[in-house]
């Protein structure tokens, strides 16, 4: 069993920047892949980042590539993403998710309770 838990989310203006904490507390933590998803208001749920067990091959979203940023403290059990020049259109709830696969699959093993993220205009 691993829980995750999001902290970091808040409101933003436009330009701004915000660092995604995932934290876990289960023992697997460094064997598993972790993700970012969020959900939008009144969308689907999407794929904005993952990275390996050891920390290589990061993929992205084509619509975050080159903003975010997700890195990973197996030590600490944490997983982070680090979010620049956010847009009105980043605005979701940012959920962290975890899997023995890699890439991780849309319906990953765990999930976290999600951190609401809001950009401004």
């Amino acid at each position: 069993q691993e829980r995750l838990v999001e902290t970091g989310g808040g409101v933003v203006q436009a330009g701004d920047s915000l660092r995604l904490v995932c934290a876990g507390s289960g023992r697997s933590f460094s064997r598993l892949s972790m993700g970012w998803f969020r959900q939008a208001p009144g969308k689907e749920r999407e794929f904005v980042a993952v990275i390996s067990w050891n920390g290589s091959g990061p993929r992205y979203a084509d619509s975050v590539k080159g903003r975010f940023t997700i890195s990973r403290d197996n030590a600490k059990n944490m997983n982070y993403l680090q979010m620049n020049s956010l847009k009105p259109e980043d605005t979701a709830i940012y959920y962290c998710a975890a899997d023995i696969n890699y890439p991780i699959p849309p319906n990953p093993e765990y999930w976290g309770q999600g951190t609401r993220v809001t950009v401004s205009s």
